[in-house]
């Protein structure tokens, strides 16, 4: 229904409006609201020394230009992470129209008119016109859609600072596997050297009448299945190497020639000072993500709610016409007309009940997504502690093991060549020597990957340019009372 509006009854409207702003969106939810977050871990790392806090190049303690140089490339060029940025734009665009919704629209038209009937001229008419209209905003509903708007930016901008902490850890990881392949083909090719000068003796052995058939197939068995390893550690090698490239952006085999020469696997000369749990989720991005999540679905359970009270609308037409264009200046050319509008759904089969409830089941999914990724942020920094503890204590014990290893295989070696053992010897010391260093260099791996983990698991890897910062200790209050 559609009423012309005197001027008080306009006055009424416009003063009623700034109520639409009294329905603001609660803020996010305090975290020991819905988990229980422990006073703190129940590991801490210690060795190497803590660097005291969670840098956003953490990857830099690995002391390795090269790596550093893949992480820059990966951070300006990744598909996932640029994918992850059109998605904020996205956002952002959707926030500008949210924000349209609570202004006037203003257009302005022209026309000009020749007339003829039956063969004669019926006359000329002119017309220039501005008209504008405006959906009054009483109950806030659009305000509240802004606000959700709003906080879906905020989550974007977390999302993309999570993504760029996964490509940065995938990233360090991926070089951490390429090395580690590296290292293991090295161990592989230097212990089949070694046994194959132990079958050229057996064979000479045999010769001389020393070593039987026996003995010689033996350390032929063994240096085959030691050759036999070599095909899948090249792969391991090409696969790392390939997976690198399209981190940065680049083809499989783009970085084959840079990648190709053997380096040590790296390990970080410092480690993160894990603090406190609840200093830990107001780092993380995807658990500030998350928080955003829940206050833009608690706005739109308020933009649906008052979606269901009367809308109202003010428009208006100015202009001028006349049957010359001269005549327009006349005050008789000037035409106005002013409109209010008010609407209400009286029967709507309860619809407007329907999204309400909806929005409400949607804003219990988010909350529960909260909790989901805030418990899955705590066992991440408690299984990165305890991973990187235990494989510590292991790698030490694969170290004595190895050395051990190599001493008995020398000299099981040296004594066979002079009679003293028999064979049998000589190749349990060399499957020993083969297993205990390809275990060490696993491990060794390991223990830079639980590094890396941690860092992650943090919040660290946070980059600049974006407009995000990582806050370290950001204020939260309680939600308000629940929609």
């Amino acid at each position: 229904m559609a009423h012309h509006v005197s001027p008080p009854a306009l006055a009424v409207l416009l003063a009623l409006l700034p109520l639409g702003a009294c329905h603001t969106v609660g803020a996010p939810p305090d975290v020991d609201r819905h988990v229980q977050v422990p006073a703190s871990w129940s590991a801490a790392p210690t060795d190497p020394p803590s660097s005291g806090d969670i840098t956003s190049t953490w990857w830099k303690h690995f002391d390795d230009p090269l790596l550093d140089d893949l992480v820059a490339r990966a951070l300006a060029a990744n598909s996932d992470l640029m994918l992850s940025r059109a998605g904020l734009d996205e956002a952002r665009a959707l926030r500008d129209l949210a924000t349209a919704a609570l202004w006037p629209s203003v257009g302005i038209a022209a026309s000009a008119q020749r007339g003829r009937s039956g063969g004669q001229a019926t006359g000329n008419r002119f017309a220039a016109t501005a008209s504008g209209s405006w959906n009054v905003d009483l109950f806030g509903a659009n305000r509240q859609g802004l606000a959700a708007a709003q906080e879906s930016v905020r989550s974007g901008e977390m999302s993309v600072g999570y993504a760029q902490i996964t490509v940065a850890a995938e990233t360090v990881l991926t070089y951490i596997t390429l090395r580690a392949a590296q290292s293991r083909l090295q161990i592989a090719t230097v212990n089949l050297a070694s046994q194959q000068e132990s079958l050229q003796i057996t064979q000479w052995r045999q010769q001389a009448g020393l070593a039987t058939v026996l003995d010689t197939e033996q350390a032929r068995a063994a240096t085959e299945q030691t050759h036999a390893l070599l095909p899948a550690l090249r792969f391991g090698n090409t696969q790392a190497r390939h997976a690198l490239a399209v981190l940065v952006g680049e083809a499989p085999a783009a970085l084959d020639s840079a990648l190709d020469p053997a380096q040590p696997i790296p390990h970080a000369q410092l480690e993160p000072d894990a603090g406190i749990p609840a200093a830990t989720l107001r780092q993380r991005p995807d658990v500030r993500a998350a928080e955003h999540d829940v206050s833009a679905a608690l706005a739109r359970v308020r933009q649906a709610r008052a979606a269901r009270a009367p809308s109202f609308s003010l428009s208006g037409t100015l202009g001028l016409a006349a049957a010359s264009v001269g005549s327009l200046t006349d005050t008789a050319a000037v035409v106005s007309s002013i409109l209010g509008a008010a609407d209400l759904a009286l029967l709507d089969g309860g619809a407007g009940r329907a999204r309400v409830h909806a929005q409400r089941a949607a804003l219990e999914q988010s909350r529960l997504r909260y909790r989901a990724t805030t418990l899955g942020a705590l066992q991440q920094v408690e299984d990165a502690l305890a991973a990187l503890s235990d494989d510590r204590e292991r790698r030490e014990s694969l170290r004595t093991a190895a050395d051990s290893a190599a001493t008995a295989a020398q000299l099981a070696t040296d004594r066979y060549g002079s009679g003293l053992v028999d064979f049998q010897v000589v190749l349990q010391t060399q499957r020993t020597q083969l297993a205990t260093q390809d275990g060490l260099a696993s491990a060794d791996a390991d223990v830079s990957a639980d590094q890396v983990r941690l860092f992650t698991a943090l919040g660290g890897g946070w980059q600049e340019g974006l407009g995000i910062t990582p806050p370290l200790a950001a204020a939260r209050v309680p939600m308000q009372g629940q929609p």
